[in-house]
């Protein structure tokens, strides 16, 4: 009985991460429109093209999460050690005003794009969103590499820049 339950444990943490580290994005989250800094609006596909050719580091994050705000000084820390990295960063605040004010207090530098709707509307869904801060890196040939990063995950992501690089 012990090795069907150890089995079973087993089989379902395989399962369960290669689902977490997808190598696509969908079809539905590439058409989602996100807001830019001066207010228009632009698709997450378009996003993804303005860096291709670069690695590239996305963060889903919030000015309200703590997670997010502590994390802080350990982007910055990876951000210095890979200076050829573009870092995307993508805000779930429920106002504009409040995501503006984040990127200025954290001194957030990279590309910037806000969803109104926040981590549990269609953007948050179809990049399958549970958790921030959240880090998706991005190859050159604008390959997922990492789907589904943490804030405790930053050694593996400086190993993963590193390597890419």
């Amino acid at each position: 009985m012990k090795k069907i339950l150890l089995c079973l444990t087993f089989l379902l943490s395989i399962i369960s991460c290669s689902n977490a580290q997808k190598k696509e994005f969908s079809k539905e989250s590439l058409t989602k429109k996100l807001v830019t800094l001066d207010d228009s609006e632009i698709t997450f596909k378009d996003i993804l093209k303005r860096h291709n050719g670069k690695v590239t580091v996305i963060e889903v994050w919030a000015s309200w999460c703590g997670d997010c705000v502590k994390a802080m000084p350990k982007l910055k820390d990876l951000q210095a050690n890979n200076p050829n990295v573009d870092y995307v960063f993508i805000s779930m605040d429920k106002a504009v005003d409040k995501w503006k004010t984040g990127i200025e207090k954290h001194e957030l530098k990279g590309d910037h794009y806000w969803t109104k709707e926040g981590m549990k509307g269609e953007f948050g869904k179809s990049i399958d969103l549970d958790w921030i801060p959240r880090y998706i890196i991005i190859d050159k040939k604008g390959k997922i590499i990492t789907y589904r990063a943490i804030e405790t995950d930053f050694e593996q992501i400086n190993t993963t820049l590193k390597s890419l690089n």
